[in-house]
Formats: structure tokens, C-alpha cells, sequence
């Protein structure tokens, strides 16, 4: 399967409007981990969108499962994180979304083992 797949980065609304922003936020995003899957929520595309209005950042994004125990520590992580890279207020969307696999930046890790 690694053979055919590849990584893919989401495409926000930030890499059209605000460039030079994109990579400071995918970095201290990535320091959020979901701690049952193991893997940060960039690689597993849980981040939707990311957009900035009038000095202030919505980012939108999904949970791997509705009821994550985990959940409502991971947004304030992620808005926490989100503030720090983007250096502005952010505000945290949930999307309705069901989170799956192919939303994954890198599907190969497929390949692991981690999923049967």
C-alpha cells in the first residue's frame, strides 16, 4: 500500500490569503497529540480549515470519534496551539463532519499496523 500512497497536506484558506502564516501554525499544531491514536492533528487531517478575519483566526476542525474522551482537552490544546503559531485570537469551530482515514495527511501509516 506505501507504494501507491503519498502524503498530502490540506489546503486552508490561511495558504491562499495568508501564506506566510501556514507553516507556523502546521508547527505548533503538530505538538497536539491525540493520545489514543498516538499521532498529532495535522497527520490525521482533523484540522479542516483555517481562516483570518479582521485581526482573528477561526479554525475549524473534527474529532476522530464524536464522544473522544479526550475531546475537550484536545480543542483548548488546539487553541491554545493555533494562538501561539498564528500570534492571534482564534476561535475553534467543530466541524460535523465524521472523520476517516483518507482524511489522513499521510496514509501509509495504515501500513503500521495501527489500524486493522
Amino acid at each position: 500500500m506505501s507504494e501507491n500512497s503519498e502524503t498530502k497536506q490540506i489546503q486552508w484558506k490561511i495558504h491562499s490569503t495568508h501564506p506566510d502564516k501556514v507553516e507556523p501554525v502546521r508547527a505548533s499544531l503538530s505538538e497536539v497529540v491525540d493520545p489514543e491514536i498516538g499521532m498529532n492533528i495535522i497527520q490525521l487531517g482533523l484540522v479542516r480549515d483555517i481562516q483570518i478575519e479582521n485581526d482573528m483566526a477561526r479554525l475549524k476542525m473534527i474529532l476522530t470519534t464524536p464522544f473522544c474522551p479526550y475531546g475537550p482537552a484536545m480543542i483548548e490544546m488546539t487553541k491554545a496551539k493555533a494562538t501561539e503559531g498564528l500570534k492571534m485570537p482564534v476561535t475553534i469551530e467543530m466541524g460535523m463532519e465524521m472523520w476517516d482515514f483518507s482524511m489522513m495527511e499521510d496514509p501509509s501509516a495504515l501500513d503500521w499496523g495501527m489500524y486493522a
